[in-house]
């Protein structure tokens, strides 16, 4: 036996150089896959942003044909942008599935589900109690089919929802206050509504990979002669 031959140890040595180049070829796999995942994800929670505001934007150019806003807050006006009846669930782009009435309670309560008392309950997100603004489907549909001939290329899905102004003292979010307050008035005894000629739109987005956008805006009816609505605040909600 040749003590001096070193075939065997040629042999260790190239498979720990090949062991070594896998765990190489492994890690840039992972690691572009992950780069690719996070950039997708960006891309995803951009659009799905851009997405919940346009159709807030759609929403408001359809409320100037509204002349009754109380026909928005109690649901039996809703925008041309739908694609069915307002409950139910839609296949998003990605197979799954999107509830509408879970979108809606979601939004009026946090739960899949809304009792009478979970609607006034005051909470950190609701702390108005009776004023709380109870959601109501407004615009529903791809957001591709928001322009004409699908030419927004998109795969996500919109929800418009109208609520009343939390501003209201009325006790009533299915109905718009009826006694507008003047200039330094503040509402306080009942003598007016802060919350006279005010809504809330709610905008959601929902895209692939769990992809969740939401914004909401108050709008209030402008002071001029022509038809037109005027933003009081815009926020980002998720």
């Amino acid at each position: 036996m040749d003590v001096s031959r070193q075939d065997g140890l040629a042999l260790l040595v190239a498979m720990m150089a090949m062991l070594m180049m896998t765990a190489l070829g492994i890690g840039l796999v992972l690691t572009t896959t992950t780069e690719t995942l996070i950039s997708a994800n960006f891309r995803n929670s951009v659009e799905g942003l851009y997405a919940a505001d346009a159709a807030v934007e759609r929403a408001l150019n359809e409320l100037l044909t509204a002349p009754d806003w109380n026909v928005l807050l109690s649901g039996t006006v809703q925008s041309a942008l739908v694609d069915g009846p307002p409950s139910g669930t839609r296949t998003l782009a990605d197979a799954t599935m999107l509830d509408l009435t879970r979108v809606v309670n979601v939004a009026n309560c946090a739960k899949v589900t809304c009792s009478a008392s979970d609607l006034v309950a005051v909470t950190s997100d609701r702390p108005w109690g009776p004023n709380n603004p109870v959601w109501r489907l407004y615009a529903y549909s791809r957001f591709s089919e928001m322009l004409p001939g699908n030419a927004i290329e998109s795969s996500f899905y919109v929800v418009v929802m109208v609520g009343d102004d939390p501003s209201e003292n009325d006790g009533n979010p299915l109905q718009d206050g009826a006694a507008p307050c003047a200039a330094g008035q503040n509402g306080l005894g009942g003598s007016c509504n802060p919350g006279s000629g005010v809504v809330a739109l709610r905008g959601e987005a929902f895209g692939p990979r769990g992809a969740h956008r939401a914004v909401e805006v108050t709008v209030a009816k402008a002071d001029t002669a022509e038809a037109a609505v005027r933003v009081l605040s815009w926020r980002e909600i998720r």
